[in-house]
């Protein structure tokens, strides 16, 4: 099932129908195929991943940076859209799990001679991949797969309807700075209507109880947003003194087909967070930013330079994040100080 792209409305029945959660209980492992987005995570699946996240943090900035966890095994990436960040961040993950490792160069496959996704993934399979690591176009294509292949499928990115692994490196590195997400004023600002990381953003940090505003010109917030409980504001002015986190999109051109706004200029007065609105934010607001940037756009450049802004982090700790789901697809259980990994 396909969702049609720009529609909230069925996006939240594909949610309500097909989406069942599993029971709330203390997770200790992540029982589970495959990884497709944040509705269908629990809480505690949630937290389970960012427990783990920490310990591989430690084992990815350490001198000796692998372990074993995915000796023998295949991960192979599957991306029909362009990526630096994703891409390199699972590639990096599955090398320091000591996996095996397959790039599919999409623009160079069988997909430009008329190959089907199916058959391109059947291929794949045939090749004794374990693990499916797929950026598409079309909305839903990972959960498509999901049903018809034994190997884990894991979301990079899938139409303007979900990034997980994205939301879940967002919400470990708010984590890391506030320990809990509960009760903070968080603003997702910009190209709210083609964002797959807002919409992921929505899900995980309201799940974790932060209270959130989106803003942006009404063309790229349109109301029908307010079916995910949130607030909705054409200013970003009015709100910027009372946030703890802002969260700042580009502007995503590729997606756009007409007019969202009079210019770039008119879009970067009124939305953009420059060095002026900075100094109007707390202290320790954290800046955040899924990159890649449009300096100028959404961000000058006395921002981007900014140490509020932790958007390398984000680059760090989403290598960590996808190495703990990695380990818990693979069947590992949650790791702490009385379980470790031996070194490889």
């Amino acid at each position: 099932m396909f969702v049609k792209e720009n529609s909230c409305y069925l996006y939240k029945i594909w949610i309500d129908n097909f989406c069942a959660y599993p029971p709330n209980t203390a997770m200790t492992s992540l029982n589970r195929k495959d990884l497709l987005d944040i509705e269908s995570l629990t809480t505690e699946e949630i937290d389970l991943i960012c427990r783990n996240a920490k310990y591989f943090k430690e084992v990815f900035t350490r001198s000796v940076k692998s372990v074993p966890v995915l000796r023998g095994k295949t991960v192979c990436t599957l991306f029909y859209e362009p990526s630096t960040r994703t891409r390199l961040s699972f590639e990096l993950a599955a090398k320091r799990l000591s996996s095996d490792l397959i790039n599919v160069a999409v623009s160079t496959s069988s997909v430009v001679k008329g190959e089907s996704l199916i058959d391109t993934v059947h291929t794949l399979e045939a090749m004794k991949a374990d693990y499916i690591v797929i950026r598409h176009a079309a909305s839903l294509a990972p959960h498509f797969l999901s049903r018809n292949i034994k190997a884990s499928v894991i979301n990079a990115g899938d139409g303007f309807h979900a990034h997980p692994t994205q939301a879940l490196l967002d919400a470990y590195s708010i984590l890391e700075k506030k320990e809990s997400l509960k009760g903070l004023r968080i603003a997702i600002v910009g190209d709210i209507l083609h964002s797959r990381v807002a919409r992921s953003d929505i899900e995980i940090f309201k799940r974790l109880g932060a209270d959130i505003t989106l803003v942006g010109p009404p063309t790229l917030v349109p109301d029908e947003f307010y079916i995910y409980g949130v607030k909705i504001s054409y200013s970003l002015d009015d709100i910027l003194p009372q946030l703890d986190v802002i969260n700042m999109l580009r502007v995503q051109k590729e997606r756009q087909q007409g007019a969202f706004f009079p210019s770039i200029r008119e879009y970067h007065r009124q939305f953009a967070l420059t060095e002026e609105r900075l100094a109007r934010c707390k202290s320790d607001i954290i800046i955040m930013h899924p990159g890649p940037v449009n300096r100028g756009i959404e961000l000058s450049n006395e921002v981007a330079e900014s140490p509020n802004l932790i958007m390398n982090e984000q680059v760090t700790n989403g290598v960590a994040v996808r190495m703990a789901i990695f380990y818990l697809l693979a069947g590992g259980a949650v790791l702490g100080d009385e379980k470790e990994i031996k070194e490889d």
